[in-house]
């Protein structure tokens, strides 16, 4: 029972994972394709450039690899808001409300994730 719990925990990061990716994917174009109307700064628009290479690259690279999925989406993430954060410092305060409730579904998500791991084990074939 754990290895199918274990199966179905797997495909729900699978397709989350994913679910961010083509999210990010379609932010990141967005905010590339009004850089032809908003002048972007020359860094901004090659790290999202980037980002958006890596992120469309993804469904191929790393497709079999979470580490490189979360990785990927690290960087994409820390390409759009660590330069807002840099230029902006008062959107900070908003980013830091809006992390509560990504800590809590993250909290959530590895206690579900544990869930079962340490309880009683069947004994026998």
């Amino acid at each position: 029972m754990n290895t199918q719990a274990s199966h179905s925990w797997n495909r729900v990061e699978f397709y989350s994972s994913y679910f961010l990716i083509v999210v990010l994917a379609s932010v990141i174009g967005t905010r590339l394709s009004f850089a032809s109307v908003w002048e972007l700064p020359t860094i901004d628009l090659v790290l999202s450039s980037i980002a958006l290479v890596l992120t469309v690259a993804s469904f191929w690279i790393a497709r079999k690899r979470r580490s490189w999925r979360l990785w990927i989406i690290a960087f994409a993430t820390a390409t759009q808001l660590l330069p807002m954060v840099l230029r902006y410092p008062a959107t900070l305060f908003p980013l830091l409300g809006g992390l509560i409730p990504v800590a809590i579904m993250i909290w959530a998500l590895v206690a579900l994730s544990r869930k079962g791991t340490n309880g009683p084990r069947a004994r026998g074939s």
